[in-house]
Order: structure tokens, then sequence, then C-alpha cells
């Protein structure tokens, strides 16, 4: 795609000038964005990168008027020179959706659970054009849905968002967002949270919409290598103001400013590390787990042996085997690396190797004990060595409880502390995930992404745990914040030497934690070996379109990959 002059006015979708967004908190503004300047022209993808907090979202929300009343909004927003600051309600109504659309970030809460993802299709339809009969609506809805490769169109339209996948969700709101040929899209992190193959399957079906349609696209995220896959110019942000910007070549290849270089330097890169190395566990050899368990005489922490786990019947809902089959170990001082998509059986592995689901067949060991079929007397004991982080701190951790007393509370159930003395041990671990003692007397809400996920770190860790579970704790945090995060479990798990099962999605962060890698696809693990076989030498086809799959920070070498995969997925479908 050519990049247009942004004064040619036949093609200047949007210009923003001077546009600053202020929020009004306890008598007093605070700046949320800052005189920021751009154009979009038709046909063309601007980025909008920066952490959380930054402004992006902010923004691109000003742009249709969908901020709360305690905000204020100054510049000028101009449509193909129709100014929206200001504009009637009844007007920016008419506009959204029908001139400017948005996919949201979370189609799980932006979609309606108590209507079907056609009906939600067809209210857009016809709210914008009242002359569309509901048969006429139907049909359009439905050829939306193909239009985004939504498989089996006409099943998906009469189901309820809560029965489509994660992918699927993401297609239907695309579906809507497209529905009325919008001038502008803004697409705020429509990938995140989505495992690599979706997400590459996300990013296609974005960029062949755009070409089609050739519409002007604001893409909100901070993840580079969707940049690096989708866009044409960047517009990096940091606390509210536009710090660099240029074209995606420009910005990937000769970063002028600080930040963007920091920014750009936290990204994990595919088979490049960019973090500290871990030091291999002593114990841990060149084969795959499962085939030799002596590890040199080692014996392991976490084994499983021909395990299958299985959720029972529940009403009309039919029994499910989650995993099967599954040999897997986990050695002393070894970080092993679970991937795989969304339903592979990961996060069940994960929760089965501390108690909390049974499992249907074979032998489950964790930490030396037998906990295949275990009484609850049993894991009371086993769980204090053992520790888990979960994917999402904000829902793991209580929002009544300061987190010092969250962090405390294993310590105080376990009868090893109390008083000044459980004070002290608290005060360590919040040292340890590096975060001020004096946080200790605050509540989650008042703390980052980043830093709730420090304190889901020290509470894990609290009573030194012999084996660790780590399910998904970096998808939704920014690059820096994630770098600094992989930074600080490396150095806990090299100074504790506890075993670690990484559970993730993300591919590039597995490449820089893991000793050795599982590769899970429908419930059973297709693939094993050290982090240099799976991800350099693979043999399975699944975990060769995995890792064909990952964006990297590179325009250039995406373009390539890109290729590459469209090539590898027509042989494989082919074969």
């Amino acid at each position: 795609m050519s990049e247009s002059a942004p004064g040619t006015a036949a093609q200047k979708i949007l210009e923003v000038s001077h546009l600053g967004v202020e929020f009004w908190v306890e008598g007093k503004f605070y700046p949320a964005a800052i005189d920021m300047n751009y154009v979009v022209n038709r046909g063309e993808v601007l980025a909008i990168v920066g952490e959380s907090g930054s402004g992006k979202s902010t923004s691109s929300m000003a742009l249709l008027g969908l901020l709360p009343e305690n905000a204020r909004v100054t510049g000028s927003i101009k449509l193909q020179d129709r100014e929206l600051r200001g504009a009637d309600p009844a007007e920016l109504r008419s506009l959204r959706g029908n001139e400017i659309a948005v996919i949201f970030q979370e189609p799980m809460t932006a979609l309606n659970p108590v209507y079907t993802v056609g009906f939600q299709i067809t209210e857009a339809l016809r709210s914008h054009d009242r002359t569309l009969s509901p048969n006429d609506a139907k049909e359009r809805a439905i050829e939306l849905l193909r239009m985004v490769e939504m498989p089996r169109a006409e099943e998906a339209f009469h189901k309820y968002p809560h029965q489509l996948s994660g992918g699927q969700r993401q297609r239907a709101m695309i579906a809507q967002s497209i529905s009325c040929d919008p001038l502008l899209l803004i697409a705020d992190e429509p990938t995140t949270a989505l495992d690599v193959t979706v997400q590459a399957e996300i990013l296609d079906l974005l960029r062949n919409l755009h070409k089609r349609l050739d519409s002007a696209i604001i893409l909100i995220t901070h993840d580079m290598g969707v940049v690096a896959d989708l866009a044409d110019r960047i517009m990096v942000m940091k606390d509210g103001v536009v710090v660099e910007s240029g074209t995606v070549e420009q910005i990937f290849t000769e970063p002028t400013h600080p930040y963007t270089q920091a920014l750009l330097s936290a990204v994990p890169h595919l088979g490049i590390h960019n973090a500290v190395e871990s030091s291999s566990p002593a114990q841990v050899d060149e084969r795959p787990a499962g085939a030799d368990t002596s590890h040199g005489g080692a014996q392991p922490v976490l084994h499983f042996e021909d395990v299958s786990i299985e959720y029972p019947k529940r009403g009309r809902i039919p029994a499910f085997r989650a995993a099967e089959n599954i040999d897997l170990a986990v050695y002393p001082g070894e970080i092993m690396g679970l991937v795989g998509e969304s339903g592979s059986g990961k996060t069940t592995l994960g929760r089965a190797a501390v108690g909390l689901l049974p499992i249907a067949e074979g032998k489950l060991t964790a930490v030396g004990v037998d906990i295949s079929d275990a009484s609850a007397k049993d894991l009371f004991s086993i769980r204090r060595r053992t520790g888990i982080v979960f994917q999402d701190p904000s829902s793991s951790l209580n929002p009544r409880m300061p987190i010092g007393q969250s962090i405390g509370e294993p310590l105080f159930l376990a009868g090893e502390a109390k008083g000044k003395a459980l004070d002290r041990r608290v005060e360590t671990l919040l040292d340890q995930v590096e975060l001020p003692t004096s946080y200790r007397n605050r509540f989650p809400h008042e703390l980052s992404g980043g830093q709730k996920q420090r304190v889901g770190i020290a509470r894990a860790l609290a009573l030194a745990p012999d084996l660790l579970v780590a399910d998904e704790p970096t998808s939704a945090l920014d690059v820096s914040v994630q770098a600094r995060f992989l930074e600080l479990l490396q150095e806990l798990q090299q100074e504790l030497k506890f075993a670690c099962l990484f559970i993730s999605h993300d591919l590039a962060v597995v490449d820089i934690l893991s000793h050795r890698i599982s590769v899970m696809h429908f419930g059973k693990i297709v693939e094993q070996g050290t982090k240099e076989q799976i991800l350099r030498n693979p043999q399975d086809d699944y975990t060769k379109r995995l890792i064909a799959a990952v964006p990297v920070p590179d325009p250039a070498e995406q373009r390539q990959r890109r290729e590459a995969r469209a090539a590898l997925l027509a042989e494989q479908k082919s074969a």
C-alpha cells in the first residue's frame, strides 16, 4: 500500500488537530492525551502504540464521543472535513458503525450475552438502513460472517457469544463492525490474549478486508509483532504525548526517541534471546521428558504418567475428556514450557498439578507424593509445597484484602508466621518481587496489571514451594512490564531453585524462559524436547504451524514469515 500525501483531500479520511483529553477527578483535571496531531488516509493502517495508560484508547474513543461525562475534549476532529468535536449526539450516533466502527479489545464483554450473534449484526444493519427487511438483513449478516471466514456461518448466526470460541467471537465482532462498510475502522487491541494461530488468522482477515474495502484502520496495540505485520505508519505514545511517528520501516529500523528504542528492545523475538538466559539445571539432559525419568538420578518434582483428565457430565452437557495419555516430567530447578492453543488442555494440566482437578486415569506425582486419588487432607499438605500464578491477577486476588494480607495469608494459614514475624516475611516477599513495602496496605484496584502480577508471584512463593505453576502470567502485560516480569521470574527461580511449569501461548516468551518444551494439541502432547529441538527443528506438523504463526517485530522478516506460513499451510492442506 502506497502512502498518500496527507494533504490529498480526496484520500484524507480523518484529520486530528491539537487533540487533548482531560478527566475531572476530585476537583482537578488530569490529562490523558495532549496536543495530538495526525492524519489517516484511505487504504492506510495507522498503528498507535505505547504502554497501558499512554492514552492510545482514550484518544481514539474521543473520536466517537465515547468518553465518560467527566472527560473534556479539546482541539479538532474532522472526518472528511466534518467537525466531530461538539457534534450533536444524534449525529454521532448516526456516524457510529456507519462511518466509523470499532473492534473492541474483549468481544465477550462488548457483545451482548443475551442476544445471538446474528441478531446483533442484523440490529446494526437495520439501525442504519430502515428500509432493510429482516430476511435481507439476515442474508447480509450470514454473508458478512462468511466474509470473516466464520466456520459454519449459518449455524453461527443463531449462536450466543458464549457458544463461540475467542477467535470466533472476534470474527463476529469484526463482521458487525464492517457491516455498514465504514470509512474508518478502529481496532483496539484486536488480538490481545488470542493464540498465535488464531491471531495470525485475525490479522490475515483484517488485511484482506482492508484491501477489499479500501477502508482506513487505526490499530491500537502494544504488540509490536502485530504492528510489523499490519501497519503502514506508526505513532508512538507515552504519558498522553506522541513522542515519535513515521513509516513502519522508519520506526522499526531507525527509532530516534529513547522510549521507542526501549519499547522495541523489550519485545521478545523468537530465536533471539533478549532477556537474561536461564542457566540450565544441573540434572536436565537433552532428551525429551518421559523418555528417561532418571535425569542423572534426580526425581521429578512433577510427573504425569499416562494421565487422562475428564470433566464429568453436567445435566445435558456430556462428559468431556480434556487431556489424554499425558506423559510429562518437570525436574528440580527446571522450567518446563507448556504451549498450545486455547482448548488444548494446558490450563487443565496446570490445575491438576496442584490438586485443583482430579484425574480420571494414570498416575500423577507432585512434590514426591502420589496425588492420583489424594484426600482433601493430603492435598492440603501438598499445597504447602506448591504454588500457582493465575493468568488474571485481578480476579485471583481478593478485592477486599490489602495486598500485604493476601501475600501473608498462606503463611498464616500454614502456621508458619504471625504477628511481627508475618509482617517481616511479607516485606521480604515484596522486596523479592521489587514492590515497595509501603504497597502492603494498598488494595488490588490501586495497582497496575504488572504490579498485581508481582503480588501473585509473591503470594505463590510465600511458602517457598518446590513446584510453581505459572498459567499465562504475561498474556495481557505491556512489553516492557513483561520483560521485567520475565527477568524477575528468572532471578527468583535461580535463587530459590523451584521447578516451574510455565503455561503460555507466546512462544517468544517460552523461548526466553524454558529449558524444555512440551506442545499440546487437542488434549494430547504431540511433541517434547529441549527448546532448541522444538523451536528450531520441530518435527510435528502442528508445532510447525504454531511456530510459523508467531509474529516478529521486524516488517521485512514478518513479510517473509507470512509468505512461508501460507506456503506451509497450503502444503499441509494438500498432503
